[in-house]
């Protein structure tokens, strides 16, 4: 690609995925950062279970946080206290989440960043979100103050952090979101997220979900067709498109990070073949 877009990828997982990652983690690069979800189905134990699997596993973990999930401060506390008892507490990623209502006393991210605890539990590093194609249920003013208060929150915290963003098809509202983040004033590194190959059925179903634009016409362009919904796709054009656009001196440090909605195996496996083709 003539980048460095992926020398330092990152990969998402569920805490269900453990035998998925052990199956895949020699196609994986060591040191790889991994995310695990925070999903509502799944307990504290499964959490912090993916999160040791990680780390044994010559990984960095990021285990998630979702703050409209934790039903108390109590509740977070033990999660970060166990983080922190198994040497996985390093680096987390903050997010609001899925539900619409609080379950409890944190209504987003921001909430979270500024109790203090992270830090008190040995967190260094944390990750926020951004949605360069904006959110069904946030207006974009309000996600523009929210990326920049957290920006903030995380500097008085005295925690470092990265972005990733939602993923898309498009690169062009991506790279023109990630101009606007620089000239706002934030240089924490942009992870763009990208899904992993999938079935264009399942690609489809979650850009509805999360509001991405899947026009005929971007989904061309990505490499996917609208009309044969049983065929697969993988993200090779968006990433060459990213790696044309990119200019470091106008987007500052982005690297990409993969979400496995086609699993962690398949998704690795691509990513080693990808890098080989160059």
């Amino acid at each position: 690609m003539g980048t460095s877009l992926l020398d330092d990828f990152s990969l998402e997982m569920t805490a269900k995925d453990i035998a998925g990652l052990e199956e895949a983690h020699p196609t994986i690069p060591p040191g790889t950062r991994i995310n695990i979800t925070f999903l509502g189905n799944e307990d504290l134990p499964m959490r912090l279970a993916a999160a040791r699997a990680v780390k044994r596993l010559g990984f960095v973990p990021v285990p998630h946080i979702s703050a409209r999930r934790l039903k108390s401060r109590g509740e977070l506390e033990q999660f970060l206290a166990g983080l922190k008892a198994d040497g996985t507490a390093e680096n987390v990623f903050v997010v609001g989440g899925d539900p619409a209502r609080a379950e409890g006393p944190y209504e987003d991210a921001l909430a979270v960043i500024r109790t203090g605890l992270l830090r008190h539990h040995g967190v260094r590093h944390a990750g926020i979100s951004g949605y360069p194609e904006g959110h069904p249920a946030i207006t974009g003013p309000v996600l523009w103050s929210a990326l920049t208060d957290k920006h903030a929150a995380l500097g008085k915290e005295l925690l470092a952090g990265d972005v990733i963003t939602q993923f898309g098809f498009d690169v062009d509202p991506v790279l023109a979101w990630v101009e606007e983040t620089r000239a706002r004033g934030m240089d924490l590194p942009i992870r763009i997220g990208v899904p992993g190959p999938a079935g264009v059925r399942r690609l489809t179903t979650y850009a509805a979900r999360f509001g991405v634009g899947t026009s005929a016409a971007i989904a061309r362009k990505y490499g996917f067709s609208l009309t044969n919904l049983m065929g697969t796709a993988g993200p090779d054009r968006f990433l060459r498109a990213l790696a044309d656009g990119y200019d470091a001196g106008r987007h500052g440090v982005v690297k990409v990070h993969f979400y496995t909605f086609g699993g962690l195996g398949a998704t690795s496996e691509w990513i080693a073949r990808f890098r080989q083709e160059g």
